[in-house]
């Protein structure tokens, strides 16, 4: 294992971090708190990179993520925290403990049993009361939605099929349909609007489509299709706040050919 290379690309950049740490001012100057958005801005451009299909992309920007999970250890280290070697053997104890069936005796039959043993090894180990005790507070609301259904599952709280789950969604509508005629609570249209979403998005599970990258998809192909209009309307030396909505539609039509 002293040859592998991996092993010594890893020491490579710990070698390096401890270089920057010490002789360059920006670096020397970060702390875990100045890096937290931009680590969230590298999650984002990896985020990027995989929807975009940009496999070398993908690369780099595990790179970049990987250079923060090193700062973050360093700083640790620094701060007699934590280091590197702490971070490391902690993830690969828990994913023993947490794969019983790999290095234990536990028997699973698929991936759905293997999520449930999960949610009840992680309630047993007393770090979290509640199932849903570790979804952040902070994470976007789409994906927060996801994680919120995905967690109840693993403890055997989920709809049965995709019939039920279609039904609850038909069901969210008319009740927001409702409110929305009685025309005089809109906070009462607001909740059964985030009630439908909340079931759209439970019934994309049901149906394997992954909402937030669907969505993301349509707000590129929205984006695509606009831009498109907008080129076409400059070619005719108009702004497009001065074009009829009609001929708008005429252009956007003819944008669907390109996606």
């Amino acid at each position: 294992m002293t040859n592998d290379p991996r092993l010594k690309a890893f020491e490579r950049l710990l070698n390096i971090m401890d270089d920057l740490r010490e002789s360059c001012p920006w670096d020397r100057k970060q702390t875990i708190e100045s890096l937290r958005y931009l680590t969230i801005e590298e999650t984002y451009e990896l985020s990027d990179a995989i929807l975009q299909g940009d496999i070398q992309g993908v690369r780099e920007e595990l790179g970049d993520l990987m250079l923060h999970l090193v700062f973050y250890a360093k700083i640790g280290e620094e701060k007699q925290s934590f280091n590197i070697t702490d971070v490391l053997n902690g993830i690969s104890d828990k994913l023993i403990r947490r794969h019983p069936h790999i290095y234990g005796d536990v028997n699973v039959v698929d991936a759905a049993e293997v999520s449930r043993n999960w949610e009840k090894i992680k309630l047993g180990e007393g770090k979290k009361k509640s199932v849903l005790g570790g979804v952040p507070k902070s994470m976007a609301p789409l994906i927060k939605a996801i994680r919120i259904q995905e967690k109840v599952r693993g403890v055997g709280f989920d709809w049965e099929n995709p019939q039920q789950v279609w039904e609850k969604v038909e069901e969210e509508i008319s009740e927001m349909q409702f409110e929305i005629k009685q025309g005089d609570d809109i906070n009462k249209v607001e909740s059964e609007f985030g009630d439908l979403l909340f079931a759209l998005v439970n019934y994309a599970r049901f149906i394997n489509i992954n909402p937030d990258e669907a969505l993301e998809k349509t707000n590129r192909k929205f984006i695509k299709r606009f831009q498109f209009l907008e080129k076409e309307a400059d070619k005719l030396g108009k702004r497009i706040s001065d074009m009829k909505l009609d001929e708008m539609n005429e252009f956007w039509e003819i944008s669907k050919q390109f996606d």
